[in-house]
């Protein structure tokens, strides 16, 4: 597969932008298909980060997949998570506290095949890559007890 790690940064950029200044109704959707920003500070820089990333809502929680569309290599997002788990999701106008944990087992079962009926390309990365691919749980302010805190940062 070709190296077109510059062309999705640039799509994720321009994909962070208008969703920002749209407030997620520009890059929110896409069909049936659902995005939100998640916030990451960088293990190593300290650096906050924000990707776009598709997501599944299950219940008060949304569900996220590390697949790095089939890289051998997980995503820089999840590495940051599972260093640092608390943060924030973006969903439209509004700014969430999550805590990030991988699923696993039967849970991760159960999420993946409700991922791949949303998603079927994640079918494909699977075999493209030997690494597991995480599937990630945001326990929202309704699951964990966080606060959810306003849309401005």
């Amino acid at each position: 597969m070709p190296n077109v790690r510059w062309l999705l940064a640039l799509i994720s950029s321009l994909h962070r932008f208008v969703y920002r200044a749209s407030g997620g109704r520009i890059g929110g959707r896409a069909g049936r298909l659902h995005f939100l920003l998640l916030e990451h500070t960088g293990r190593k820089s300290g650096r906050r980060y924000e990707a776009p990333l598709l997501y599944m809502p299950d219940g008060e929680r949304l569900v996220v997949v590390a697949s790095n569309a089939g890289d051998a290599r997980d995503p820089a997002w999840w590495k940051n998570l599972q260093a640092q788990p608390e943060t924030y999701a973006r969903v439209g106008t509004r700014r969430l506290a999550v805590r990030a944990r991988g699923a696993e087992g039967p849970e991760r079962a159960a999420l993946w095949g409700r991922l791949l009926e949303g998603w079927p390309e994640y079918a494909r990365y699977e075999r493209r890559t030997a690494r597991p691919i995480p599937v990630v749980v945001l326990e929202t302010a309704g699951a964990t007890g966080a606060v959810p805190v306003g849309a401005d940062r």
